[in-house]
């Protein structure tokens, strides 16, 4: 039990040690240049999003901005509502997705669109779920320029309302400051060492257009982290941020969204390796999903210090939620979240061994 308590105690520390190279926006952003920003949002029957994304997109502060929305052959009311909240702004512009090439991901294909069309030096990808304060593309312009670097990108905070949204989603703030070492993934080129979030991307023009683009990752369901990956192998610098206090994401509003997001993504997000699969279902159960059961029977018997594992599993939870802006109470449930987590892993898991595809809005990937 000493062991187990000293590896959960070593964890706590790592996590706290991990955080300190994750730079946060500038609360008051210093810009070097202030040159034209091209913000690019794929939508695709986003009709429950448009009005607060549109709202979002007007309240930016930033200057030297244009605006430019795919809609990708939405069979909802996401184009008439685009027209109707965009009210002949100048600083928008919208366009209609082409059909999908055969083996492209959706969304890649919608990015790749996207920045065709783009004139800016800057070009930032949204997701059209997201939300951000009226600063936050200064922000994010003003670390990049300090960092010289090519990609910013980051988690933001998560607006979480169904209940499986509350445990799976907030896991991906803690797979990054728990797995990542963020030295690395902000200070090397050494590939497996990346984390990238598409909701919130960052590109300097010239050198996403130098490494390819979307194009180079076409048929990926991660497509965040193979141009991230991609970015690093043309020799550029990526900056892993955190973003939370600036930009939040409502990612799904009914648990089959959530269900069916995590499948499409989870066994892809660790390439499709079994092995490492196998050894995050063993690592987790070991760590993050038998400690409560410890604790029960310690408490019942008399054995208090078998209550310990537990505690330090919900302070990492804590110490990760406080930092990224989310709910306190969350904490609690980490070995819920754990087991979700799992859960959805071998899921996604047995329908690739079955050649089984993925759907997402309509579109079915393999």
């Amino acid at each position: 039990m000493i062991l187990y308590i000293g590896i959960h105690v070593f964890f706590l520390a790592w996590i706290i040690i991990n955080r300190l190279f994750l730079p946060s926006l500038p609360k008051q952003p210093k810009l070097i240049t202030e040159p034209l920003v091209s913000v690019l949002v794929p939508m695709r029957n986003e009709e429950r999003n448009v009005a607060t994304l549109i709202k979002s997109l007007k309240g930016a502060t930033y200057r030297h901005v244009e605006f430019i929305i795919l809609n990708d052959q939405s069979t909802d009311g996401t184009q008439q509502l685009l027209t109707q909240e965009i009210a002949g702004d100048p600083r928008f512009k919208i366009i209609m997705g082409k059909e999908l090439p055969k083996d492209w991901v959706g969304k890649v294909h919608a990015c790749h669109q996207l920045q065709q069309e783009a004139s800016g030096e800057y070009l930032l990808f949204v997701d059209a779920d997201v939300r951000f304060r009226p600063k936050a593309i200064e922000q994010s312009l003003a670390l990049l320029q300090r960092k010289k670097a090519q990609l910013l990108t980051g988690f933001p905070a998560f607006d979480v309302s169904p209940f499986l949204s509350k445990l799976l989603v907030p896991m991906l703030h803690f797979l990054v400051l728990f797995h990542l070492p963020i030295f690395l993934a902000n200070h090397t080129k050494f590939k497996a060492a990346t984390a990238a979030n598409g909701m919130w991307m960052m590109f300097e023009a010239t050198s996403y257009r130098k490494m390819g683009g979307h194009a180079t990752v076409y048929d990926s369901l991660v497509e965040d982290v193979h141009i991230a990956r991609e970015i690093k192998e043309h020799g550029y610098k990526v900056v892993l941020a955190n973003i939370t206090m600036s930009v939040k994401c409502r990612m799904y509003d009914t648990n089959a969204e959530v269900w069916e997001g995590f499948l499409k993504n989870s066994y892809a997000g660790i390439g499709r390796s079994p092995v490492m699969a196998f050894f995050l279902i063993l690592f987790y159960f070991i760590f993050y999903i038998l400690p409560p059961f410890l604790a029960i029977y310690g408490l019942g018997n008399g054995f208090y210090v078998w209550a310990v594992p537990f505690a330090l599993t919900v302070a990492q939870r804590w110490y990760i939620d406080m930092v990224t802006n989310q709910r306190w109470y969350l904490a609690f449930l980490i070995p819920f979240q754990a087991l979700a987590m799992l859960a959805v892993l071998t899921q996604s898991m047995r329908k690739s061994f079955k050649n089984q595809s993925y759907s997402w809005k309509g579109r079915h990937y393999s």
